[in-house]
C-alpha cells in the first residue's frame, strides 16, 4: 500500500538527516537557545527582510495555533473560515484555551475582508466576545492560495478594526512554490502580525518556526511557550532542520516537488473526465469519484475521504509530499488506467 494520505508520512529529507548526524555530538544549550536555532533565526530574518522579528521553534502546527491564540485576552475571539484547521481538525484545542472561534463560510477555503468586517459589526458590545484576531492559512485546507492583493485587503480591514492577523503556514512552502503565486516570504512578514513557517510537512524531522512581528505579542512569549509544554529541551533538532532547509533553495525545491507531483495526479484525473471538488495549484488534490472507483483504488492506495456528496460520489483528497517520486506517480497512473 502506498499512501497519498498526507505530507508527513515520511521522516525527514536526506539533507536534514545528514546534518542531524553531523551535529549530533556537538554540545549546545537547550530550549531553543542553541546555535542552530539562533542560526535559523538569522536566516529567517534575512529571508523576510525583517531584523526586528522574534522567532520561536515549536514542535507542531496545533501548538503554534494554540500558542498564538492564547496571546488574546480571555474575552477575545478569533475569526476563521469554517474549514479552518482550528475549527475542524484540532479537537477543541483553541476552545480548551478559553477562546471562542467565530467561523464564516468562506470561498474555497479563503476568508474575505467583507466577512471579517461583518463579524466585527455583529459583535458590538461587552455582552458578546470581542473579535481580536483573524486566522488564515496559506496554502488553505483546500489547497488554495491567497494572492498578494487579497492579503493586502485583509491586512487593511484588520488594521481598520484593530485585529491581529495570524497566518498558519503549515504548508506555506507549497503556497510560495505554487504556480501563479505572487506572494513572497517578505510579503507574509509585511502583512501579518504573527505567522509560522511549516517544517513538519516540508522535509523537517519535526517542527515549525513561529515568527512574531507585532511588538504587542512578543513580550513574555517564552513564558507561555514553557507553560503550554511546547519548549523542547532539544530544540536544536528543529533548529538544525530549519538551518538546512533555509540555506540555499532546499525549502522551495522540496515544496515544488510536492506541488509538481500533485499536479500530475490532477491532470490524470482531468484527462479521465473526473471533476474536481476545488481546483488547486498546490500539493493537495480533491477529485470527485464514484464510490466504486474509490474502492478499487483503495486496494493499493491510501487517501482520505473529504466530503460525501451523495450516495454514489465522494470528494477525496490526495496529498503529495517532498518525498513523492516520479515512479510513485507513474505507478499510480498505470494502476488508475487499469481499474477506471
Amino acid at each position: 500500500m502506498f499512501s497519498f494520505n498526507n505530507d508527513y508520512s515520511e521522516g525527514a529529507c536526506k539533507q536534514v538527516l545528514v546534518n542531524l548526524i553531523k551535529t549530533n555530538n556537538i554540545q549546545a544549550a537547550g530550549y531553543g537557545l542553541d546555535p542552530f536555532c539562533l542560526g535559523a533565526t538569522e536566516l529567517i530574518k534575512k529571508k523576510t527582510y525583517h531584523k526586528d522579528i522574534d522567532v520561536h521553534f515549536i514542535p507542531g502546527g496545533t501548538p503554534c495555533n494554540m500558542l498564538a491564540i492564547s496571546l488574546l485576552k480571555p474575552y477575545e475571539a478569533v475569526i476563521c473560515v469554517e474549514t479552518g484547521h482550528i475549527n475542524v481538525h484540532e479537537t477543541g484545542a483553541i476552545e480548551g484555551c478559553g477562546h471562542k472561534i467565530i467561523s464564516v463560510k468562506g470561498t474555497n477555503g479563503k476568508i474575505s475582508p467583507a466577512q471579517i468586517e461583518q463579524v466585527v459589526l455583529n459583535h458590538p458590545d461587552e455582552h458578546m466576545v470581542k473579535p481580536k484576531m483573524v486566522f488564515i492559512t496559506n496554502a488553505t485546507e483546500l489547497g488554495t492560495i491567497y494572492t498578494k492583493q487579497e492579503l493586502i485587503y485583509i491586512n487593511q480591514v484588520c488594521k481598520k478594526y484593530d485585529l491581529y492577523l495570524y497566518l498558519d503556514g503549515a504548508r506555506l512552502g507549497n503556497a510560495l512554490a505554487a504556480e501563479g503565486n505572487d506572494v513572497s516570504l517578505k510579503d507574509i512578514a509585511d502583512l501579518t502580525d504573527i505567522f509560522y513557517i511549516g517544517g513538519t510537512k516540508n522535509g523537517a524531522l519535526l517542527g515549525e518556526a513561529m515568527v512574531i512581528k507585532n511588538n504587542e505579542l512578543k513580550e513574555n512569549f517564552r513564558y507561555l511557550l514553557k507553560q503550554k509544554g511546547q519548549m523542547l529541551a532539544k530544540g536544536r533538532t528543529i533548529g538544525v532542520s530549519f538551518v538546512t532547509l533555509l540555506q540555499g533553495n532546499l525549502y522551495n525545491a522540496l515544496a515544488t516537488n510536492a506541488n509538481d507531483k500533485a499536479q500530475q495526479l490532477k491532470q490524470c484525473f482531468i484527462k479521465n473526465g473526473i471533476k474536481l471538488y476545488v481546483d488547486t495549484p498546490t500539493n493537495q488534490i480533491f477529485p470527485v469519484m464514484s464510490n466504486d472507483l474509490i474502492e478499487k483504488l483503495r486496494k493499493k492506495y491510501i487517501f482520505q475521504d473529504w466530503v460525501k456528496l451523495n450516495v454514489d460520489y465522494t470528494a477525496v483528497r490526495f496529498v503529495c509530499s517532498w518525498a513523492t517520486t516520479q515512479k510513485d506517480i507513474d505507478d499510480f497512473i498505470t494502476y488508475f488506467n487499469e481499474v477506471k
